[in-house]
């Protein structure tokens, strides 16, 4: 017995070393860091479209809003931290979380990156791809509490029949995509996606959520 000791103590070391560093699911550490408000910050637009940060950060506000949290208005928070010496996006990017918080009284932040928002037109079809990382760090430590990726994909080839003027309708709907390509239907179901897929990807339901599923 007396030989079997120091094994026993070894593996009892070894098990709660493991237990000491399991790495929380950003389920858990969401849950712990229960944030009531979150501030949506200036998107960082990565895509060659100048006008993606804008659109994108009008479509997260309602779906964060219906699963119960406190959304600050994006114009106002993109305001003041213009005011405060944050007017680029990548700056409020590497602002501490802790920092922004301060200003408005917030519990967490919303950073969203573009990573793609683009068309790529085919003749007869054109592909609209919006790639967006989203990421939500503590207000109070920083940590990054929640993070997700979404990949969306618009093809403009809907049918159109066969032949040659099937051929035809399809390069004109490929035409008519490439020249005013629609993004907001992508980004929309993109951020609602994200947030919403719980459980999964998404976030818990916050305080103020009707429905707590």
């Amino acid at each position: 017995m007396k030989r079997m000791l120091p094994a026993l103590l070894l593996l009892c070391a070894v098990m709660l070393s493991g237990c000491a560093h399991r790495e929380l699911s950003k389920q858990e550490r969401f849950l712990a860091a229960s944030p009531r408000s979150i501030l949506i910050v200036p998107v960082v637009n990565n895509s060659i479209d100048i006008t993606a940060s804008d659109y994108m950060l009008s479509t997260i506000t309602i779906p964060l809003a219906e699963r119960g949290y406190y959304v600050f208005p994006v114009h106002m928070v993109k305001r003041v931290l213009e005011d405060d010496g944050l007017a680029d996006s990548s700056l409020v990017h590497s602002a501490p979380a802790s920092r922004l918080c301060a200003l408005f009284g917030a519990d967490a932040v919303m950073y969203i990156t573009i990573e793609r928002w683009d068309a790529r037109y085919m003749v007869f079809n054109t592909s609209v791809t919006l790639v967006l990382r989203y990421e939500i760090r503590d207000g109070k430590t920083d940590e990054v509490i929640w993070k997700n990726r979404e990949y969306m994909v618009y093809n403009s080839d809907g049918g159109g029949g066969g032949g040659l003027a099937g051929l035809v309708a399809k390069a004109v709907t490929a035409a008519v995509t490439r020249a005013a390509p629609n993004y907001m239907p992508l980004a929309r179901q993109a951020s609602a996606n994200s947030v919403s897929s719980y459980p999964g990807r998404g976030i818990p339901p916050g305080p103020y959520a009707i429905d707590k599923k």
